[in-house]
C-alpha cells in the first residue's frame, strides 16, 4: 500500500501517518510525504517515470502552490494524480466551510474522501481511508450539509419542482397535478421523492412546510 500525503505542515502529516499505523492493510504500506505543490509534483513525476503508483494520496487544498506548472492548490494537484495515476483513491482535506468552495472541490476534483479540517479526527480519517479503499465514497459531516444546501438551491432553480410544490401547499394531491404541470405523475412522484430527500423528510406535508420555512416557496 503506498499512500502520499501532501499538507504544508509537517507535524499534520506526522499526525496523520501516526492515526493511519492502526489500520490493518493487506500489505505493508509505505508513505510519501510532501508540503507544497512543486515538491508533490516533483516526487509523482519520479514515481510515475518508475511506475510507482500510489494507492492512494491525502492532500490538503491550501497548499503553496508551483506557479512554473500551474498547480495553485491542492484542488490542482488531485487533478494532476487523476490524470497520472488515475487508480489513486483521492481524498481531499480542506479548512473551508462556505458552502460554494466544498461544493467546488466536489465538482471540480471529485475526490473520492472529502473532509472538513473542523471534522477531522483520528478516527474518521482511518474511516475514510477504509471506506475509499473499498470502492465507496466518504464525505464527512460537514461536507454532506454543505452539498446538501447546494442540492436544494439547485433543485429549487427549476420550474417544474417550484410548480410542484407550490400546488401541493395549495391542496393538491399528486395525481391531479398530471394535466397542470404537464408533466407524467410517475415523473412528478419522482421529483417529489427527490425533493423529500434532500430535505430529509417523509411525508408531502412535511416537504411543503419545510421548503416555505426555508423560503422556497
Amino acid at each position: 500500500m503506498n499512500i502520499f500525503i501532501v499538507d504544508d505542515h509537517p507535524m499534520t502529516v506526522e499526525g496523520y501517518i501516526n492515526a493511519l499505523t492502526s489500520v490493518s492493510f493487506e500489505t505493508q504500506t509505505v508513505y510519501t510525504k510532501a508540503h507544497n505543490c512543486k515538491d508533490a509534483y516533483l516526487i509523482m513525476s519520479r514515481k510515475t517515470s518508475f511506475k510507482q503508483l500510489f494507492d492512494i494520496a491525502i492532500i490538503d487544498k491550501g497548499l503553496p502552490s508551483y506557479e512554473l506548472k500551474s498547480i495553485l492548490s491542492g484542488s490542482d494537484l488531485a487533478v494532476l494524480i487523476q490524470e497520472k495515476m488515475p487508480n489513486c483513491k483521492i481524498i481531499m482535506i480542506t479548512a473551508h466551510t462556505e458552502v460554494i468552495i466544498v461544493y467546488g472541490i466536489v465538482k471540480k476534483v471529485r475526490p473520492d474522501g472529502l473532509i472538513i479540517k473542523n471534522d477531522l479526527t483520528p478516527e474518521k480519517l482511518q474511516q475514510a481511508v477504509i471506506e475509499v479503499m473499498q470502492g465507496n465514497q466518504y464525505h464527512s459531516p460537514m461536507v454532506k450539509s454543505c452539498i446538501n444546501e447546494i442540492w436544494k438551491k439547485e433543485l429549487m432553480i427549476e420550474d417544474y419542482n417550484r410548480q410542484i410544490l407550490l400546488y401541493l401547499s395549495k391542496g393538491f394531491k399528486t395525481k391531479e397535478l398530471e394535466g397542470i404541470i404537464h408533466l407524467s405523475t410517475s415523473a412528478i412522484q419522482k421529483r417529489i421523492i427527490r425533493m423529500k430527500n434532500v430535505f430529509d423528510v417523509t411525508d408531502d406535508s412535511s416537504l411543503v412546510k419545510e421548503a416555505i420555512k426555508q423560503g422556497f416557496i
